[in-house]
């Protein structure tokens, strides 16, 4: 077979590259937009939470224009091997993106309820799991640029940590609802705020094993430590 002719590789490369700066950019968004919302939560703050709200079509586009340009390569370039499985990250890699502004969001129209209840419950379990989160998730999008391997192993192994502090706070939330009825409705909030970080630490997991796999060919084990043991009580809902 005759070899591509250097300037066909080249601009090859350059789409590739455009590739992973788009989704850089949609990665930067999604991360703001759970700093944002973790921020609102812990703060208090109304006019923040609704920023994060209203920026959420950006997230949905930015989607939408990295799906569009991956299958404009996959049908153009009709790559194989190391290329094909960057092509077929992208297009993965930014469902998962848009899944985790669709919790960000959801953490933040929560926000506003539980300022509107007057909650009175401490919030810094919630900040830590948060904090732990989103370095999970910046460090997920820095792989997926990078290509680093390793990085991957190590957000896919963190999540363990995001999952036992999940299933402590469930288990406070609960006590508290049992103590004392008028808990309910904010405690109720706070348990989706905690299931909503939960699946973002879920979705950047995905993220983590997709970047491995498009490096090494390779995936990660199947089985993964997994924390949260409250699926049965608690529905992985965006609602």
């Amino acid at each position: 077979m005759a070899e591509e002719p250097k300037h066909i590789i080249s601009s090859f490369e350059a789409d590739l590259k455009k590739l992973h700066d788009m989704i850089a950019m949609m990665g930067g968004l999604v991360e703001r937009a759970v700093a944002d919302a973790s921020s609102a939560l812990l703060n208090h703050d109304q006019e923040l939470a609704s920023r994060v709200i209203e920026h959420e079509p950006k997230i949905n586009t930015e989607q939408h224009n990295v799906e569009q340009f991956a299958v404009r390569l996959l049908a153009l370039r009709q790559p194989v091997a190391d290329d094909l499985r960057q092509i077929i990250q992208a297009l993965k890699v930014v469902t998962d993106l848009e899944r985790i502004g669709d919790y960000a969001a959801n953490i933040a129209k929560r926000s506003i309820v539980i300022n509107q209840v007057a909650s009175t419950f401490s919030l810094s379990s919630l900040g830590q799991m948060a904090m732990m989160v989103q370095q999970n998730l910046k460090s997920c999008i820095d792989t997926v640029s990078e290509g680093n391997p390793q990085k991957a192993v190590a957000v896919w192994r963190a999540d363990q940590a995001v999952d036992d502090l999940y299933n402590a706070i469930f288990r406070e939330l609960i006590t508290y609802m049992m103590e004392d009825a008028r808990n309910i409705t904010a405690c109720t909030h706070l348990l989706f705020i905690a299931k909503n970080l939960e699946r973002i630490g879920d979705h950047t997991t995905n993220i983590a094993e997709l970047a491995y796999y498009a490096v090494t060919g390779e995936d990660l084990p199947d089985f993964r430590p997994k924390g949260d043991n409250t699926a049965t009580y608690m529905p992985a809902t965006t609602g």
